[in-house]
């Protein structure tokens, strides 16, 4: 198998960072943080003291005022408790303080979901200071190798719960061992900080750009360039502090052109704007996004294929679900998810199908689970939804449409117009008629004039007015 070619670009401004990951020259995932959008910063990670405002046992649910515009919510399973109760109004009492960490952030109308099992995640290790499980990532697959790491974190006797990341593979313990102490200072800070406020802000997670570095930055990266000197400067020290032996990776970008323009990441974002995506084949998919579920509906296009239909289908679904893995990640699309590909008489083609589909979900960092495509076609997954859609954070709904998508054609306003103009007029033929139109929609009376006057029985004039929406008009009657 080929390796990926990772690079990593930031591009950082005062009211906006960007950091885009490309895999063999392709955009392949997209982050963004705008401190102004909504009054501050991406909060995920963040962690607060607050205070239990209400204790809903009806739907096993908390909501806790941690001094933000909505109330956070804490569900049953996120709360932890010393006793055995399984009746949240048995574990939290209203009036409470209880430090919490948000989870995921607030969505639509939705209050940002916390949890009390706090986690502090470094490079190679997450610090779970509440618990005491000890894990090892699954990716980590040799048995020597778990095991040697299992005896190190053990023998640092870390304050709490330790889960091992796959980047502590074949990590000497000096490195493991600085970590531990960096994580456990970091704690005591957050510990210290928590008990002289009764509500509010006692930890922010690191910058959006800290957050790549920690999380994304490694040997399969060739290269980080960030555009912004003291960004780089910056990172470059904590890169020396947290992973020395990837220094070297990281660079200042001096070119004139700007960083996204020049990588073509600029181009790319505007084509994610649209609901239609082209496949190699001349097939194309369709991804409508609501507020309940994403829906995502697979075409053959243009594409006939050069032997039998279900092979031309089956071609078209393969390209399809490799291209519908990378706009979930693209777009960072969560939730619900059903893809609708088209029918394949043989069982074996929607196996591969899913296979494909599979397979290109692997490189998401989100959690994913598929279900198996039914006779029909259609699949249902689902992906892990922390923060909110790319559609979400960089666009409103349409001031013509509502956001629902379409407007009254040119007919629809033709008749709509006409009813009005039969009230207004009740059939008496004196007078003249002027209407004001958006361009289009004028055009279109233009060429429908004679019928309108027929229909109204007196003359009419009709005005261009672009200032005016596409459903706008006005009427006056001399």
């Amino acid at each position: 198998m080929k390796p990926i070619k990772k690079q990593i670009l930031a591009n950082a401004l005062a009211d906006e960072t960007r950091v885009a990951i490309l895999e063999n020259g392709q955009l392949a995932e997209l982050f963004m943080d705008r401190p102004v959008r909504g009054g501050g910063a991406q909060v995920v990670g963040n962690i607060y003291q607050g205070r239990v405002e209400n204790v809903l046992p009806g739907i096993s649910s908390a909501f806790i005022d941690v001094g933000q515009e909505k109330n956070a919510y804490l569900y049953i399973t996120d709360v932890l408790c010393d006793t055995n109760q399984r009746d949240i109004d048995k574990m939290l009492k209203r009036g409470s303080t209880i430090l919490v960490q948000v989870a995921k952030e607030a969505i639509g109308t939705k209050g940002m979901k916390v949890t009390m099992d706090v986690s502090l995640p470094g490079r190679y290790l997450i610090l779970m200071p509440l618990s005491k499980h000890v894990g090892i990532s699954r990716q980590i697959e040799s048995h020597e190798e778990r095991e040697r790491l299992r005896k190190i974190i053990e023998s640092l006797n870390p304050p709490g719960g330790v889960i091992v990341r796959t980047e502590a593979e074949e990590v000497d313990e000096r490195a493991l061992r600085r970590e531990t102490k960096y994580l456990t200072r970091l704690w005591d800070n957050i510990k210290k900080r928590s008990e002289k406020v009764t509500k509010g802000l006692v930890h922010r997670e690191l910058g959006l750009t800290f957050q790549i570095v920690r999380d994304v930055l490694s040997e399969d990266v060739e290269s980080f360039l960030l555009d912004n000197r003291q960004e780089y400067e910056d990172v470059k020290g904590f890169v020396e502090m947290l992973a020395p032996e990837l220094v070297d990776r990281i660079h200042f970008y001096e070119g004139k052109t700007p960083i996204f323009t020049a990588f073509n990441v600029e181009q790319e974002l505007e084509k994610l704007r649209g609901s239609r995506i082209d496949l190699p084949s001349g097939g194309y998919i369709v991804i409508q996004e609501a507020e309940s579920l994403c829906a995502i509906d697979v075409n053959t296009g243009k594409f006939t294929g050069k032997s039998s239909q279900e092979e031309t289908v089956t071609t078209t679904n393969m390209e399809a679900a490799v291209e519908t893995a990378r706009q979930l990640r693209l777009r960072n699309i969560g939730g619900i998810i059903v893809i609708d590909f088209i029918d394949m008489r043989r069982r074996r083609n929607r196996d591969k199908v899913m296979e494909v589909l599979t397979k290109a979900t692997q490189g998401d960092h989100a959690k994913i689970k598929i279900l198996p495509i039914t006779r029909l076609g259609l699949v249902e997954m689902t992906r892990e939804r922390r923060r909110e859609s790319l559609q979400a954070m960089m666009g409103d709904p349409c001031q013509e449409c509502s956001g629902s998508g379409w407007v009254l054609s040119t007919e629809s306003m033709y008749l709509k117009i006409r009813k009005e103009l039969i009230e207004m007029t009740q059939g008496r033929p004196e007078g003249k008629l002027k209407i004001f139109l958006q361009s289009p929609v004028a055009a279109y009376f233009k060429e429908n004039r004679d019928r309108l006057e027929k229909q109204i029985k007196r003359p009419s004039e009709i005005i261009e007015d672009d200032t005016l929406s596409w459903e706008q008009y006005r009427i006056i009657l001399e």
